[in-house]
């Protein structure tokens, strides 16, 4: 891979689609095999994921929760027990209907959500205060199956962690769902470098069952929302229709109330869109799975040992690094270095080293830096804190930039129809607007804002609004 391949990947600019999908491609990320509607996730790509997983599984554990796995194969007398839940996936399961040779007595689902699953089991160990509250977790794959399918954004086997708690009242299990929804947030900010909005979903657009439905609203680099992550109160109707009690304190039958909430691999998919460019992936340092990258230029014996010397110190200080001394050009290293996005390239040449120094590119911005041999872990780890501040606040400014707001439905249809972004909107609650907006303007609701005051009537109907809400595109 050099310069040459790298112009191979196709502008942002020119079309996002095409370049998303020759980033995953030329990154390594991914690949297409013969089963339909599915992907390979390579070993980088997973990497990646392995290194969300980790954080999130930690952070998960610091609230108290635990890991278990639940069957892949739902009965389908089971998955009907909640009516509402089970018509919002009807069009999107995939059925097992033989098992070897013989036909089976009852169909089954592949798991496309757990919700029953836990709800079946909690039946049978909830039978006093005493044994809640029941604080679950589970890392699985999913089964949708999806129409239109593209790498980590739709995908018809899915990556995913499900949590699942139950809660002796409401007041906790609401609680519950806002501190899941926290601590997606602090992990999309802080390691992801994501602005995430979060808020409230419509009645409509709330999860199959949910009472409520809280989303994580992250904006990619040509405006358009992707949905990543979001965390749910049930309230307890799934509890109710599991038969699922439990004795108080004064021994008297009470229904538990429920929770869930969840993120996959669609955040691979938000990094790379939010912060990837022309040149390929861009990472943040703290999700990368290989932060610095060593590219000795030319054999000789005191450059390839003064680069062993410097991954040595690195690994030490425990920042994840890679030595490249492959017999390639300096120009295709370099090269592929961009296009996957490693936060860090430390470049090292005779004549570098006749300063004692080294040169160090920022993955984020391009920038050359020289550094002094004896400062190179100290510089590096600066460095490190740096891109990972700066690429969240880059991707600020430019969500904060393509946010709009519109007073009536004429500015609205004139933002919708000439930019990218959200769209500030007062609402009436109604869904007769939503749906109009979505009709005639293509856009669909993000989330209710509630930290705001209404300050003028519904953006589409006239009458008395309720509510702010942002309006947007979507994948």
């Amino acid at each position: 891979m050099d310069d040459k391949q790298v112009k191979e990947i196709t502008s942002r600019n020119e079309d996002f689609g095409k370049w998303y999908t020759d980033v995953c491609k030329k990154a390594d990320l991914v690949d297409y095999s013969s089963v339909k509607g599915s992907m390979i996730i390579r070993p980088y790509g997973y990497a990646i994921w392995e290194n969300m997983q980790a954080v999130l599984d930690k952070m998960f554990k610091e609230t108290g929760h635990e890991n278990i796995q639940m069957p892949l194969f739902i009965p389908e007398s089971l998955l009907n027990v909640e009516k509402d839940h089970v018509k919002g996936f009807a069009p999107e399961v995939a059925w097992v209907t033989q098992g070897g040779n013989e036909e089976l007595d009852e169909r089954m689902c592949v798991r496309p959500t757990s919700e029953v699953l836990f709800c079946e089991h909690y039946s049978k160990i909830i039978k006093s205060y005493r044994d809640l509250p029941k604080l679950y977790n589970q890392w699985c794959t999913i089964v949708r199956w999806e129409k239109e399918t593209r790498p980590f954004l739709r995908s018809r086997e899915i990556l995913w962690q499900e949590g699942h708690t139950m809660h002796a009242t409401s007041e906790e299990a609401k609680e519950e769902t806002l501190r899941m929804l926290g601590v997606y947030e602090k992990f999309q900010r802080d390691y992801l470098a994501l602005p995430v909005i979060v808020g409230k979903k419509t009645e409509k657009e709330k999860f199959a069952g949910a009472v409520e439905t809280y989303t994580l609203e992250a904006m990619m680099y040509n405006g358009v929302a992707l949905q990543n992550g979001t965390s749910h109160y049930f309230g307890n109707h799934f509890a109710k229709a599991f038969n699922i009690e439990f004795l108080n304190k004064d021994n008297k039958l009470e229904t538990p109330y429920q929770t869930s909430w969840g993120v996959s691999t669609r955040m691979i998919g938000a990094v790379i869109m939010t912060h990837g460019d022309d040149r390929g992936l861009v990472l943040p340092p703290n999700i990368a799975p290989i932060k610095v990258i060593i590219i000795p230029i030319g054999n000789d014996e005191k450059v390839l040992s003064v680069s062993n010397n410097i991954s040595e110190i690195l690994t030490k200080k425990l920042i994840s690094n890679k030595l490249d001394n492959r017999d390639k050009t300096p120009g295709f290293r370099f090269a592929e270095a961009e296009v996957k996005g490693y936060p860090i390239r430390i470049e090292i040449g005779k004549r570098d080293l006749k300063m004692d120094s080294v040169t160090i590119v920022r993955r984020d911005t391009l920038e050359k830096i020289t550094v002094k041999i004896d400062e190179i872990s100290e510089k590096v780890t600066e460095l490190l804190k740096t891109i990972q501040k700066d690429m969240y606040d880059k991707a600020l400014a430019r969500r904060d930039s393509m946010i709009y707001e519109a007073k009536n439905y004429e500015e609205m249809k004139e933002i919708a129809t000439t930019k990218s972004g959200f769209i500030k909107v007062n609402w009436c609650g109604n869904q007769e607007c939503e749906d109009k907006i979505k009709d005639d303007l293509g856009i669909k609701s993000r989330c209710l804002i509630d930290d705001e005051k209404v300050d003028g009537p519904c953006v589409c109907c006239g009458k008395k609004a309720v509510t702010k809400i942002y309006f947007g595109k979507q994948y």
